[in-house]
């Protein structure tokens, strides 16, 4: 019998975490079962088959997960994305708000050539805050970002808008209402 699973039926949902009144998408689950990971990876990759590109860039932390093996299966490089302090080399970093406070993101400053194509990963897409500092630094470097692939969109948030509103080709494999 085939499986007639889809990737939100591997994600759970954990009320109240890491804040009351949160309900927290866990991808783990997802990333625990060989079927539903390879599924996200295939999906998350669909809309770009064809495409070249020369570096799957990863959002710190989930988003390394997934852009990784994204990367394995495109056989390019992956650049990691994170957060400040967390990187060895010199970096680039970009600001960005968050709801309560500001955040900033950092990039290896040898990572991307100029001309470079990239594609950009993360598990979740709630307010687009983090994406847009990624694709900033990416775009710092003279890299191009062709496509951003997530996992789960939180449409309430707006996230996906920011981004559209920046030019950038948004792919989602699934939606949760809410926060």
């Amino acid at each position: 019998m085939p499986n007639t699973k889809q990737v939100k039926d591997y994600i759970r949902t954990i009320p109240n975490f890491p804040h009351e009144g949160i309900m927290f998408r866990d991808v783990t689950t997802l990333f625990l079962d060989a079927r539903g990971f390879r599924m996200a990876v295939d999906q998350l990759l669909h809309p770009y088959a064809g495409q070249r590109f020369d570096k799957v860039a990863g959002l710190e932390a989930r988003g390394f997960i997934m852009g990784g093996a994204i990367a394995h299966q495109l056989s390019v490089g992956f650049v990691p994305i994170r957060k400040k302090g967390k990187l060895p080399g010199k970096t680039i970093e970009q600001s960005y708000k968050l709801e309560y406070g500001e955040a900033t993101m950092e990039l290896h400053d040898d990572s991307l050539q100029p001309g470079e194509k990239v594609l950009l990963i993360d598990d979740l897409l709630a307010t687009g805050g983090t994406a847009e500092a990624g694709i900033k630094l990416i775009e710092k470097l003279g890299a191009e970002v062709i496509g951003c692939s997530f996992i789960i969109d939180l449409p309430d948030l707006g996230g996906r808008a920011k981004l559209e509103a920046m030019g950038q080709d948004v792919h989602v494999l699934c939606e949760f209402e809410g926060d």
